[in-house]
């Protein structure tokens, strides 16, 4: 960055150097000089773009460590807060400014006592709602309002919540609005709290080019051992999204005992489970995060290769935050999608229809057999083998073959092989589903789902 540029300090170039940022993105270009005019900002941006810096450089140049409470950035996760809190410390070292990330399920009274020498607030609005009803903060000396990610907050409910929060806010200050899309809730909330703002509207950050989308046509039964075969290919560090927070639980079960670790992350954990599942997945100290869209939101981690819907979302802006979180910085990346027949399919449709980039269907040509994954009445977990046709499983002998193979004679051995190769071959002659390496089926399968699609 150039200090005749953004009219930043050399101190502060100094400490960007030292983290490795000398070249500002494409948001920074935009919103630093507009921030330092004092101007309002409407920037719509994902995470991952530099936006925090964005707002954090050009605050933290014009707040001293004597001028009190001047900022407040709300976000609508605790996740998020952590973050950009420590982004804020990071880059304020030299001036020693006060930052408090304040959120639920850790101890009020801590972040109470920390309120009288604080210059930057980092909050959720529930729990900073509870610090202002005890009137152990005041908001009346605000010069910088940052509302970052308003779009999660607008679909998790929040819009009552931040109206009685600026209630408090007396004096004229900038606000600087950021979200990953500007639906009509956050249009109306611009126009209603930003007074003639900047607007910046960049491309995604993932590149259509880096980003390889792809979906599978499967059953609930079989989405399972589908994503464990996924798994068991190559990858490096992935992100597997569900909706509900005791399937994310389950799946990192499940995951982890079939030999892929992973751990989850969700609402329902405590706070020092989630900041330290979080601290360790960034750390790279395992590679397999299973994640609620509620949990996942605002973490930026560097090189995630890929991303698996396991339980498709409900509109077309959470499947783009979800895929969004891979390639990145010019990395390449894949988001891969489970697609179950029924609610999942009027869902995913949508998202076909209404989403801008390239998403294939994918076959089931190059997944290896599946295994199904079931508890047995003594409590250890059973392998079955599935055919790549939904509903069929290879005969018995085919699996009795494979059961006794290693203490069979080498005549019945062989000839037993050859008998599970027929019945496997039967199997992907006789489905209908049209997911088979058969070519003579791909015809008729292209058929079927086109047919679907119409419907």
């Amino acid at each position: 960055m150039k200090s005749e540029k953004f009219n930043i300090s050399k101190p502060m170039l100094s400490l960007l150097g030292q983290h490795g940022i000398t070249i500002a993105t494409p948001i920074q270009h935009e919103i630093i000089p507009a921030i330092l005019e004092g101007r309002d900002v409407l920037a719509q941006s994902e995470t991952g773009s530099g936006k925090t810096l964005s707002f954090a450089i050009p605050i933290i140049e014009q707040t001293n460590r004597r001028d009190g409470l001047v900022a407040l950035v709300l976000v609508p996760t605790r996740e998020l807060c952590l973050q950009v809190a420590g982004e804020f410390t990071k880059f304020s070292a030299g001036k020693h400014l006060g930052v408090t990330p304040v959120y639920g399920g850790v101890s009020i009274m801590n972040q109470v006592k920390k309120m009288r020498t604080t210059n930057i607030i980092v909050a959720t609005p529930g729990r900073l709602l509870d610090l202002l009803e005890r009137k152990a903060v005041t908001l009346e000396t605000i010069r910088y309002l940052v509302f970052d990610e308003a779009d999660r907050m607008l679909d998790m409910g929040f819009i009552r919540d931040i109206e009685r929060i600026l209630r408090h806010i007396k004096q004229e200050h900038q606000t600087m609005l950021f979200s990953a899309t500007v639906s009509q809730e956050v249009t109306q909330l611009s126009q209603k709290y930003l007074r003639n703002p900047k607007q910046v509207h960049l491309a995604s950050a993932v590149k259509p080019d880096f980003l390889h989308q792809t979906y599978y046509h499967t059953t609930p039964e079989q989405k399972l051992p589908l994503l464990i075969a996924l798994l068991k290919r190559e990858r490096e560090l992935a992100l597997i999204f569900c909706n509900r927070k005791h399937i994310t639980s389950k799946l990192a079960s499940r995951l982890s005992a079939q030999g892929v670790q992973a751990r989850a992350l969700h609402g329902g954990m405590s706070q020092a489970q989630r900041e330290r599942v979080t601290a360790d997945y960034r750390q790279k100290r395992f590679n397999l995060l299973v994640a609620t869209d509620v949990a996942a939101r605002g973490l930026h981690i560097e090189g995630i290769t890929h991303v698996y819907n396991y339980e498709i979302p409900k509109d077309v802006e959470s499947y783009t935050h979800r895929v969004g979180r891979t390639a990145r910085a010019g990395k390449k990346g894949e988001a891969i999608s489970l697609v179950a027949r029924g609610e999942e399919e009027k869902f995913f449709k949508q998202i076909l229809f209404t989403y801008r980039g390239s998403i294939t269907l994918k076959t089931m040509d190059d997944v290896p057999p599946l295994i199904e994954v079931r508890e047995a009445s003594d409590g250890k977990r059973r392998h079955d083998h599935f055919s790549h046709s939904p509903g069929r499983r290879r005969n018995s002998s085919a699996k009795n073959s494979e059961g006794n193979r290693h203490h069979a004679k080498n005549r019945n051995t062989q000839r037993k092989g050859s008998q599970q190769e027929n019945s496997s071959s039967n199997n992907r002659e006789q489905s209908a589903s049209g997911l088979q390496k058969s070519s003579k089926d791909k015809s008729k399968w292209r058929k079927a789902w086109q047919s679907w699609m119409n419907k």
